[in-house]
């Protein structure tokens, strides 16, 4: 005997319609180098994982690479010539993490806080490498994502150029050389050509630094030369509050 439709209607289960889960929202990624660098980036469906990318250009053995936002370090892990050789992980909060392979060097530890821009290692070929390269993931919840960069995703797949825009603001200093103003040059080295000045007491913005002449100013003896927009101002006449480079280097 069948149900009149009315019961049968009544008899089927209700679904309720939940509201979708929202993603989080990605930090504001930035490429793992020093503002204004260009560099080589390589997306293949057999690399492993598919959505990493290599990063590559002249001479970049022991370069600057920079955390691509603000974080914590989560891990620094070294498995010798296999695998990701010398790699950082960098949490930046809502299950996103980015990563950085084939390293030479490694200048963070586990659970340090680190800034958009700062210098996290260098540049190498360790691990299952064949060359000096950067291996870089954007991670979320567990799995490697395609990458963004300034808001916009990379090419995938192929090869293509991209501008580092890391922390291109810099980081503000005073100039103090008790009158008379500091020479911007077009280089680290007191032999370089001069392309402007800044006045005493004058404010610049460091985007990185160069090794170069050592100078004798008034916070004693440095080779660190800092850019400041196109050229390069001796750092023994900066205050930056610390005698070391407070950006990465270019």
């Amino acid at each position: 005997m069948k149900l009149p439709l009315v019961l049968a209607a009544a008899a089927a289960p209700v679904l309720a319609v939940l509201p979708a889960v929202p993603a989080s929202a990605a930090p504001a990624f930035q490429m793992p180098f020093p503002c204004g660098q260009v560099w080589s980036g390589q997306t293949r469906t057999g690399h492993s994982p598919a959505n990493a990318v290599d990063f590559n250009r002249s001479g970049d053995d022991g370069d600057a690479v920079t955390a691509a936002a603000s974080g914590t370090v989560a891990r620094v892990e070294n498995t010798g010539s296999t695998s990701y050789g010398l790699w950082i992980e960098i949490d930046h909060g809502g299950t996103w993490k980015t990563r950085y392979a084939h390293l030479s060097g490694e200048i963070v530890s586990v659970g340090q806080s680190v800034a958009a821009g700062q210098q996290i290692g260098t540049l190498g070929t360790s691990g299952g490498s064949t060359g000096p390269h950067l291996h870089y993931e954007a991670r979320y919840n567990g799995s490697a994502v395609k990458i963004s960069f300034n808001g916009s995703q990379i090419l995938y797949w192929g090869t293509a150029n991209y501008t580092s825009r890391n922390t291109c603001t810099g980081k503000a200093a005073t100039v103090n050389t008790a009158g008379p103003a500091l020479t911007v040059r077009s280089g680290p080295y007191t032999g370089n050509a001069a392309i402007g000045s800044v006045p005493d007491g004058g404010t610049v913005r460091i985007t990185c630094y160069r090794r170069g002449t050592s100078v004798t100013g008034t916070y004693g003896t440095s080779d660190i030369w800092n850019k400041v927009g196109s050229g390069f101002v001796a750092d023994a006449y900066i205050y930056t509050g610390s005698d070391n480079p407070i950006v990465p280097a270019c």
